[in-house]
């Protein structure tokens, strides 16, 4: 089993792009992506420091609300 994680781009440089989840930015690659057409404010699932699918907003929205909600039941 894999888990991405939805991140927010906030600039791109090439096939490199700073991407942010609550607070917390990371250097993610863009490697994965050639042929999409990604900018700053998209939304992308990254999994092991690649971005591997662009999504929405609200599924963004939604799968952080399903995360919270099993770290609830775990905690």
């Amino acid at each position: 089993m894999c888990l991405a994680i939805p991140m927010q781009v906030k600039s791109i440089d090439e096939f490199q792009c700073l991407c942010e989840a609550r607070g917390i930015e990371r250097q993610v690659s863009l490697f994965m992506m050639q042929g999409e057409n990604v900018s700053p404010g998209d939304y992308v699932l990254v999994h092991v420091g690649y971005a591997i699918q662009k999504i929405s907003k609200s599924d963004a929205a939604e799968s952080w609300q399903l995360f919270d909600e099993i770290v609830g039941e775990v905690g």
